[in-house]
């Protein structure tokens, strides 16, 4: 995994979502950034934990990283099943490199300046999340 304190501003990935947008890996605020892969049984679990904190904390932006997925069905399924609200982008090898992914789910949590302030890999509680997010 990237190092805590590192700045991702270098990395600057822009990604189709599965609505069609485009969005910044880089966004300049408070976010979680969590890679998924829509097979992963760890990622089914953990979720709706990011969905959850994503709707009570305003302050937090959300954005989950599909990577290893057959297709955009695949993902399309794993978001309606889980109901989630928040950008799903479309990930690919270069991105799931580049944040040096180890395994699935991994999230790092970066802030207003893009500097990765926390970072981890497995399942995390709601409240994990949130207090890793400050």
């Amino acid at each position: 995994m990237l190092d805590t304190q590192q700045n991702l501003n270098a990395l600057n990935f822009n990604v189709p979502t599965i609505t069609g947008e485009v969005i910044s890996l880089t966004p300049n605020s408070k976010t979680v950034i969590y890679f998924f892969a829509p097979w992963c049984s760890i990622c089914h679990a953990s979720i709706d934990n990011l969905q959850a904190l994503y709707e009570k904390n305003e302050t937090i932006n959300v954005i989950a990283v599909a990577l290893d997925y057959v297709d955009v069905k695949e993902i399309e399924a794993f978001v309606s099943q889980h109901q989630l609200t928040f950008p799903i982008a479309i990930g690919n090898e270069s991105i799931k490199q580049a944040y040096k992914v180890p395994g699935y789910p991994s999230y790092y949590v970066i802030d207003e300046d893009n500097t990765v302030i926390s970072k981890s890999i497995g399942y995390s509680t709601e409240i994990g999340l949130y207090f890793r997010s400050f």
